[in-house]
């Protein structure tokens, strides 16, 4: 069935555009998402991807003619198809459309969240010079500052420095008793939360100073353009869905005596268990379970699959795995956890039934996609596997509206939300932007650090054969050596055709830092030799990637 073709709606403040050239005649075959004609916006000259396929059985407009947006440009149908019954009765239908898509509109953007993708977007948009309104039924930051990255990574720093303290007699420091410290759990809160606090006040701060409108409750979809928060309607052009994520739980006999966590509470735990089971052993697993062993808990960790961090290059992985051993942590892979008792988890490993005796248990086997609340149906969203679906845009199926950060499950990461968010709103604004998620970082706050972007070796082997691996050991770096942790190594792989950077992996004190370079040069599209003649200063741990680069053509210098 033959199909109009419309001028694109390139922008918030676009209203008409101008057909700058035909790339595609009459009588052509044009497939969707191909290239049917280059349009000029009131920002750029953009080519315009048609939304139909089939044979273009009639122009509507010449070059450099002027059209409303949602206009009719061209028709789309089979070949030889008669479109005498595109009347005029349906042009005008479409222009009818255009008059209602233009109604004036409560705000040009809202945006459902205020965590690292929403917040960011807010903040964007604003200064794109859109009205914008941010609605938040919480706290600002989201679960990363609020219940995650943040007040983690602050634990984290409390044990670091009470395990340095112990150690001072080995930096010439007298006087400190290692016997006689202790880790003041409420102290350590204090400070979690007061960081928390500080940076959440600062986001709201953020929204202000851009002039960002706040609404605080929860949002649901009346209509595509329509939201209800409360009691209130609010409209708007586009809305960006960044409602972030919730703590996943397994569908498991659970003894409701036996303490039980989620990622959540855990981080507000001012009494120790003497033991505590882990179930999972992911990213959120393994940190948690870093902490709990360095505050005194004895550890278990209990993991679905056949190691610790998947997700990580299994050379570091396996380093991992005996650094958790040597602190005393017990470890299960390739178990499964069939229920939680209250004295313990019991769990299938090698054909046989076991139980990690435990006082308490941290669930922490991932998070979900927060979407039972919006009520996408009232908006036609397309959800696959429990998230919204999004294309490299940020885009869902329904034209004004996108998802960004966890809400899309694409890579749960604070940082991937931000710059979700950033492609959504220049999207939104007319700006060409996509999202590669080839190239996006990854760290684990763990001493050593881990930190990866790109493919692991495994990955490089699959996709590309012939690989070349560089390495270098941190313990022959001088920086490492006065920062008092020698432990690990830097892992640059590289295509063995062109020497470009396909993936970096870093196990050492400064990773999560030093990984910014890798994400650069991996970007530019740069190779090892290229990396190898920038000059690194001395002495840093920053020289491990020079070496490892040098490493990938077997010429390492300092090893």
């Amino acid at each position: 069935m033959a199909k109009f073709i419309n001028m694109p709606r390139l922008g918030l403040t676009m209203t008409e555009g101008v057909v700058v050239k035909w790339i595609k005649t009459e009588g052509e075959s044009i497939a969707k998402g191909e290239t049917i004609a280059e349009i000029e916006s009131d920002k750029s000259v953009v080519p315009y991807e048609s939304p139909e396929e089939g044979v273009i059985l009639k122009l509507l407009a010449n070059e450099m003619d002027t059209l409303a947006c949602n206009e009719p440009i061209a028709i789309v149908g089979a070949a030889g198809e008669s479109i005498d019954d595109m009347t005029e009765d349906a042009a005008a239908e479409s222009a009818a459309e255009t008059k209602t898509e233009y109604a004036a509109k409560d705000f040009d953007i809202a945006v459902i969240g205020g965590g690292p993708g929403g917040y960011v977007a807010a903040i964007k948009a604003a200064q794109l010079g859109k009205k914008v309104c941010m609605i938040e039924k919480e706290n600002f930051g989201g679960t990363c500052l609020n219940v995650g990255c943040i007040p983690t990574k602050a634990l984290l720093k409390s044990v670091e420095m009470f395990n340095a303290s112990k150690d001072a007699a080995e930096y010439g420091i007298k006087g400190i008793e290692a016997d006689s410290l202790e880790l003041d759990l409420e102290g350590v809160q204090k400070r979690k939360s007061d960081i928390v606090k500080t940076l959440v006040g600062g986001v709201e701060g953020l929204l202000r100073k851009n002039g960002v409108t706040v609404k605080k409750g929860a949002a649901e979809f009346v209509n595509p353009t329509t939201l209800k928060v409360g009691s209130e309607k609010i409209t708007a052009d586009s809305i960006i869905l960044a409602a972030g994520s919730i703590s996943k739980s397994l569908p498991i006999q659970i003894d409701h005596q036996m303490p039980l966590y989620t990622s959540t509470e855990v981080l507000d735990m001012t009494r120790r268990p003497e033991k505590m089971a882990v179930i999972g052993g992911g990213v959120i697993g393994v940190e948690l379970a870093y902490y709990l062993a360095n505050i005194g808990v004895k550890v278990t960790i209990i993991e679905f699959l056949d190691r610790l961090l998947p997700m990580v290059d299994k050379e570091i992985t396996d380093m991992v795995e005996a650094q958790f051993r040597d602190m005393g942590i017990e470890i299960y892979t390739s178990a499964a956890v069939s229920g939680i008792e209250k004295d313990g988890v019991v769990f299938e490993k090698d054909n046989s039934v076991k139980k990690a005796a435990c006082d308490a248990v941290l669930m922490a086997v991932g998070r979900a996609p927060n979407i039972d609340s919006l009520k996408l149906e009232n908006a036609g969203i397309k959800v696959e596997k429990n998230a919204v679906v999004t294309d490299q845009t940020m885009a869902t199926n329904v034209k004004n509206i996108y998802a960004i950060g966890d809400i899309n499950g694409k890579s749960m990461l604070a940082h991937t939300a931000s710059m979700e968010a950033v492609v959504a709103v220049e999207t939104i604004c007319g700006i060409n932007a996509k999202m590669d998620y080839t190239k996006v970082p990854s760290a684990i706050y763990i001493k050593p650090e881990i930190a990866s972007i790109g493919l692991t070796e495994e990955q490089a082997i699959k996709q590309y054969g012939d690989i070349k691996v560089g390495k270098f050991p941190i313990m022959a770096n001088g920086k490492a050596m006065i920062e008092g942790d020698k432990r690990g190594i830097v892992k640059i792989i590289v295509d063995k055709k062109h020497l470009q950077i396909v993936g970096a992996h870093l196990y050492c004190v400064h990773a999560t830092d030093m990984i910014a370079e890798m994400s650069v040069a991996m970007n530019l599209e740069c190779t090892a030799d290229e990396l190898v003649k920038m000059v690194h200063p001395h002495p840093t741990v920053s020289e491990v990637i020079h070496e490892a680069c040098h490493a990938a053509e077997s010429k390492a210098i300092h090893v």
